[in-house]
């Protein structure tokens, strides 16, 4: 119940920001400087404290990359029979990867921190990190695949290597294997500015969405949305209980892979000749 709580604050939260960008209060700029803050401070100072006082060995294990891979791709091959008809293939194309792209960051891991224990949060760390490395070039593959489109992938992945969310996890597992003392007042420091992750996030995801009520087609977002928010977690649930994981571990992928659909493959639809139309549909309604 605590969970659903968070949920539907987050979703006045959403709507919010929604209705700032409405009254012009939050235009482009002003989202921009507050996602930039949100993006490069706090969500990497949130993975650094939830990671820097923990081994590797102790959060990345066999099984859980295992698991959550088995996730991603039978959600993507599901998504792939389920929409291999529609006729548009931009709409095709979007509803594939919008059935699995989850929001790890500005949406997963700050509720995770919000919601559950540093045990928890740690391990959801890692979950976003791996399952970045892997939805973004699978997504950026089936966009361009399917669309015909020029995708410069070895640029996208050499933007990975920059990322400050996984240049984060990395720092911070590095620290907790090599056992360097992190000085209290850093840590709590850091910790104060992860705090922010969620407040600065959820508004700037709002202000992105648009609508068009006339232009929805029930039956294809619906099928993107059961995809998305029913079927990926149930198979995540059924996965990781088979493979009987800890407590920590099993809340963090079921919640991390529950999250909606990220409002970077709306972008990505947009570059690589999607809908961008039933892509922030899909963003909104997931």
């Amino acid at each position: 119940m605590e969970v659903l709580g968070r949920l539907l604050a987050l979703l006045v939260v959403l709507l919010a920001g929604a209705g700032l960008r409405a009254s012009g209060i939050l235009d482009a700029g002003r989202t921009a400087r507050l996602n930039a803050v949100a993006y490069y401070v706090a969500l990497p100072a949130l993975i650094f404290v939830s990671t820097y006082d923990q081994a590797i060995g102790e959060l990345l294990s066999v099984t859980l990359v295992g698991g959550l891979l088995f996730v991603l791709f039978t959600t993507a091959a599901l998504a792939w029979l389920v929409h291999r008809r529609r006729e548009s293939v931009g709409q095709r194309s979007v509803a594939v990867v919008q059935s699995y792209h989850s929001n790890l960051g500005y949406l997963g891991l700050p509720l995770v921190a919000a919601t559950f224990g540093p045990e928890v949060t740690a391990i959801a760390s890692v979950v976003l990190g791996v399952i970045t490395l892997t939805q973004l070039p699978l997504t950026i593959l089936v966009l361009s695949t399917l669309n015909g489109a020029d995708a410069a992938i070895g640029d996208e992945l050499r933007g990975l290597a920059k990322n400050p969310v996984l240049l984060a996890l990395i720092a911070g597992l590095g620290v907790g294997s090599s056992g360097v003392a992190v000085p209290g007042t850093v840590a709590v420091g850091l910790d104060v500015v992860g705090s922010f992750a969620l407040p600065l996030a959820l508004p700037c995801v709002g202000a992105s969405l648009e609508i068009d009520p006339l232009s929805i087609d029930f039956g294809a977002t619906g099928s993107v949305v059961g995809l998305k928010i029913v079927c990926m977690p149930a198979l995540a649930w059924a996965v990781f209980s088979a493979l009987s994981v800890d407590a920590a571990t099993f809340t963090a992928t079921v919640v991390m892979l529950g999250t909606p659909t990220a409002v970077s493959t709306y972008v990505f639809a947009a570059k690589l000749q999607g809908d961008e139309e039933f892509a922030s549909l899909n963003v909104f309604a997931t």
